[in-house]
Order: C-alpha cells, then sequence, then structure tokens
C-alpha cells in the first residue's frame, strides 16, 4: 500500500511519514519544492501543491493512504480546494483519509467528512515541541518568559499524532472517528519547566509576565495579531480538551502515550544540554 503524506516536512507531517515508514509501508511525501527537503531513504519526494489540485493527480497514483493538512500556500490560508481534491482521491482509488485538525471548521476538513471515503480527524492538543520556542532564551539566560503561569495542559508528543494517524491509514476500524490526542498527563508550565532543567541539566527560572508583556514579547518576535489574540485566548481560557487526558493513544496503537519527561530527554540538545 501507498500512502500519500501532505505537510510532511511540518512538525506532524514528518511524523505521519516516521511511522508509517516503522510499519513498514511504501510512503510519497508531497512537498513544493523537492529539492529544498530531506527525508528518510526510503521515502518518494514528489512536488504538489493543495492550493492547485491538478499538481496532485500523478502524486495520487496507487495511493490508498491519505494524510491531509486543511491550510496551504505560502499564507497557510486555509484550503478553499477540499472538494476537488476529494473527488481526485476517489478517482485515484484512495481508501483511507486522515486530516489534521486546524482547530476550528475548516472547507477541507467539511470536504473531508463528505467524501464518502474511511476518514479520520486526528485532533490533537498541544504539541509537546511548542516547547522548543523557549531554547533560545533558556540556552542564552536560564529562563522561561510566559504568562498564565497557572494554565494547565494534556499537551501530546508529535510522534504519538504521528502513530495514531499512520495506524488510521493502514488498519481498517477508524473510519467515521475523530480522535481527540493527548499525553498521559496534565502539566502546569513549572511541570514543563522542571521536565527540561532535569534533561538539560540546567536551572531554568519560570518567570510570570503579565498579559501586557506577553503581547509585546509576542510582537518583538513577530507574530502577527491574530496569533496572539489566539495565544491569548488558548493560554488564558484553555479549554477543557486541551487539560483533560484522553487514553487515544494507547487505544489506537496499543502503547502509552509518552510524557513529556521523555521528549525533553530526547531534545536536551536543544536546551543546551
Amino acid at each position: 500500500m501507498t500512502n500519500l503524506v501532505t505537510g510532511a516536512t511540518g512538525t506532524v507531517g514528518r511524523q505521519v511519514v516516521a511511522e508509517l515508514l516503522a510499519r513498514g509501508q511504501s510512503v510519497r511525501a508531497l512537498t513544493r519544492d523537492p529539492a529544498k527537503t530531506e527525508f528518510p531513504a526510503g521515502v518518494e519526494v514528489v512536488r504538489g501543491d493543495l492550493t492547485d489540485p491538478a499538481s496532485l493527480a500523478a502524486a495520487l497514483e496507487g495511493v490508498t493512504g491519505l494524510h491531509l493538512i486543511t491550510f496551504g500556500g505560502p499564507y497557510l490560508a486555509p484550503l478553499e480546494t477540499g472538494p476537488r481534491i476529494m473527488e481526485l482521491a476517489r478517482e485515484a482509488g484512495v481508501r483511507r483519509v486522515t486530516v489534521l485538525h486546524g482547530g476550528g471548521p475548516s472547507p477541507l476538513e467539511d470536504a473531508v467528512r463528505a467524501s464518502g471515503l474511511a476518514w479520520t480527524v486526528v485532533m490533537p492538543v498541544e504539541f509537546m515541541a511548542n516547547a522548543l520556542e523557549w531554547a533560545e532564551r533558556i540556552t542564552a539566560g536560564g529562563e522561561v518568559r510566559e504568562p498564565f503561569v497557572g494554565r494547565l495542559s494534556a499537551m501530546v508528543h508529535e510522534g504519538d499524532i504521528g502513530a495514531v494517524a499512520a495506524v488510521a491509514l493502514t488498519e481498517d476500524g477508524h473510519g467515521g472517528q475523530e480522535y481527540v490526542i493527548t499525553g498521559p498527563e496534565v502539566l502546569t508550565l513549572q511541570d514543563k519547566v522542571d521536565a527540561l532543567a532535569a534533561a538539560s541539566g540546567r536551572k531554568i527560572r519560570l518567570v510570570e509576565l503579565t498579559e501586557e508583556e506577553a503581547v509585546a514579547q509576542w510582537r518583538a518576535g513577530g507574530l502577527p495579531e491574530d496569533v496572539i489574540g489566539f495565544l491569548l485566548e488558548a493560554y488564558g481560557n484553555t479549554p477543557a480538551v486541551g487539560r483533560t487526558v484522553a487514553d487515544t493513544v494507547e487505544k489506537v496503537t496499543g502503547r502509552p502515550a509518552r510524557t513529556f519527561a521523555e521528549w525533553s530527554a530526547e531534545h536536551a540538545d536543544a536546551f543546551g544540554g
């Protein structure tokens, strides 16, 4: 079976590719610029753009499993091309589709649900990989500067997201499912900082920012206003789904979800360890 992974250079897409390879699957990675990408041996890299469905026809030949993202193009706008992509997928003989939920309703996800194929929506909460945003400040000054330090998160290892998607793409029984994917524990910011300190062997101080200070820091880092608004809402009023452990990873993959301590050990070098 051949599986086409779109968004293959992204945080989750790379993990979907890796998990499919680990399962002995044939993997085809879609990218707008194959010359600028690197994938493990055995991955077929093909050119294509989700904003231009005609560019996908060749990439879909012989594909039985299709992993999709809901945005595309240079500005990561919501994709409006879902109906045509699904039409091409049906014509190519695709049997299973996974789509990475983008945090809210999207035209592409709507098209996937209406496609008539065996679809699975993958709905992860906060990525553990988001902690990499702290790496520069930790290595330079040994501190994390964040607002809402009391917030809770059931953050998920990106590899576990990829693992759930890989199972849904290659096994029956997952069609029509919405899988909320979390880690195995609910963490505070201090819990995260402590795990990074233990893994890197560094002292790391958590500094609480006011909302105003946080907004100024994010603007200085170049974040657009809509992203800043999203962060204020997500961090200041985290929905229950983002701070409640779900057993999806173990149910779908047969193994426990990975902890943030494990993730921190894997990435200790990024934090000066």
